[in-house]
């Protein structure tokens, strides 16, 4: 699995985020700017700015301008998936060439890899669902994910 930059810095950011104030539980908490995210998570400031537009245009983040704004999560971080902010910023989980898995058209001998693709994307969405930004920013990760990190055979 390969996740882009943008990807990247987005959880990071609302993670960020959900470490503010109440940690995200409500929504709600004070408005943080793109340069206190940025600075914290060590992400370029542009960069970051354009991946901000994109988290409040998915409802992941909303923003407030002015002197006493930034940007704070639209929805309690117990209820935004890692899944939910790559679909956002990437599109949607497994792609092979643009495509969606059950649209390829395999014959003869590599038909089977149609099915491999589509048990890959259940594997991902299996976990990119089941963690949520909360679970990150407090690094209470669920007993899976745990399980499935402190195998050695993962980090290899």
């Amino acid at each position: 699995m390969r996740l882009s930059a943008r990807v990247d810095y987005a959880l990071r950011a609302a993670a960020e985020l959900a470490s503010v104030g109440d940690g995200g539980k409500s929504g709600r908490s004070r408005p943080v700017t793109a340069e206190q995210i940025a600075r914290a998570q060590d992400i370029p400031p542009k960069f970051l700015e354009s991946i901000l537009l994109q988290l409040r245009r998915g409802g992941i983040v909303h923003a407030q301008r002015g002197p006493e704004g930034g940007y704070w999560l639209a929805r309690p971080a117990t209820e935004i998936s890692l899944a939910e902010v790559i679909r956002v910023i990437d599109g949607p989980l497994a792609h092979i060439r643009g495509h969606r898995p059950e649209q390829l058209g395999y014959q003869g001998a590599a038909r089977a890899l149609q099915d491999v693709w589509i048990a890959l994307r259940a594997s991902e969405r299996e976990i990119l669902d089941l963690v949520t930004i909360a679970d990150v920013a407090t690094g209470v990760l669920p007993g899976r994910v745990t399980e499935l990190a402190a195998d050695p055979r993962a980090w290899s």
